[in-house]
């Protein structure tokens, strides 16, 4: 009876985790059917036909003159657009599932504790002094790791013993409030006719004049917090049993904890400097994950990374494609994020236990 009982078990777990492997197979291939699908959408149509002749042509050295207005449209514009959005949806849907993990709290999301608003102040700061997109982008990653830098010396020095998570959130709250106050600061001063709009529009959030270079520069902070987080993900399954539990299971969770905020502070502040303030995504995306293949940190991580970049890639098309006048991406992620949030507390925990 009981070798019945343990074979039962065996074959539930081997049938759970072979579902749970298809499930991410198929997670896996959204990115990549979203790709082709973003290529062919736009003012300027392109079949993925002629996408693979322009990639032959180029690689081959024939010849692409024939190609010259696709070959413009394509690397000067949408792959770029294409490669931006995978990259900064991803990334705030690693991050806001690592922060969940960690405080074990589903309602964090990657800004808790100011990188966001600490970022936007910075880009608003470098419009208002005259700098090119680089500075400031450059201004916006900078000051979004100062806020968070702030926020954690801060909770140092207040907090005690078991309160230190709360006292982290709690300052990261007065932080991003701060610089929320900061942004509406450099708002109230700048030219009302040229910098005023300027800083508006990007703390919208938006992804129409990313480059390349852009893509090229800022893709590092994303892999430095990209891949400790996969790499790490299996602790945060064990962070969920409380420090006590986790330390005696040979856990540092100081050292974790840190490591897991440098990361995520890293990619939110790199995301919010190419794209503007984009929310939902790290609040959201985690609990549609979740449905899929449950609050295992070891799967959750990648699905969520995986679903993330192509959700913003499907808003992102919406935005340029849907009406004359090209959306933020903040409208239409608020749009879509806070009913479907309603829905899920509607529907009962289902999403995040």
């Amino acid at each position: 009876m009981l070798e019945e009982m343990k074979l039962a078990n065996s074959s539930e777990k081997s049938m759970s985790k072979s579902k749970t492997t298809y499930i991410m197979i198929l997670i896996a291939l959204l990115p990549i059917l979203s790709f082709f699908i973003s290529l062919a959408l736009g003012r300027y149509p392109i079949s993925v036909s002629q996408f693979f002749n322009v990639i032959l042509s180029n690689v081959s050295g024939m010849d692409n003159s024939k190609y010259a207005t696709i070959s413009t449209v394509l690397f000067n514009v949408r792959i770029p657009r294409i490669l931006s959005a995978l990259l900064v949806g991803a990334g705030l849907a690693i991050a806001g599932s690592a922060y969940q993990g960690l405080f074990k709290n589903p309602m964090v999301s990657p800004d808790i504790l100011g990188a966001s608003s600490g970022a936007g102040f910075g880009a608003a700061f470098g419009i208002l002094l005259s700098f090119n997109s680089f500075g400031v982008q450059i201004s916006a990653f900078l000051f979004g790791l100062a806020a968070v830098s702030i926020t954690y010396l801060i909770s140092l020095i207040i907090g005690r013993g078991n309160n230190a998570t709360l006292v982290l959130v709690l300052t990261g709250m007065v932080v991003s409030a701060l610089f929320s106050s900061f942004i509406s600061i450099t708002k109230y001063v700048a030219d009302p006719y040229d910098k005023l709009p300027a800083i508006t529009f990007y703390l919208m959030g938006g992804l129409s004049s990313v480059t390349m270079k852009d893509i090229k520069i800022l893709s590092l902070p994303f892999i430095i917090g990209i891949v400790p987080l996969i790499l790490l993900r299996w602790k945060l399954n064990v962070l969920s049993f409380g420090d006590e539990e986790s330390k005696s299971l040979g856990v540092d969770t100081s050292k974790l904890r840190i490591v897991i905020i440098l990361c995520s502070t890293l990619i939110t502040a790199g995301a919010v400097s190419i794209s503007g303030i984009i929310g939902w995504i790290g609040l959201v995306i985690p609990h549609i994950a979740r449905m899929f293949v449950g609050p295992n940190f070891k799967v959750l991580l990648p699905a969520s990374l995986l679903i993330g970049g192509t959700f913003l890639l499907l808003v992102d098309d919406i935005a340029r494609c849907a009406f004359s006048v090209e959306i933020p991406l903040g409208i239409l992620t608020s749009l879509i994020g806070a009913p479907f949030f309603i829905y899920l507390l509607i529907k009962g925990r289902r999403g995040w236990i």
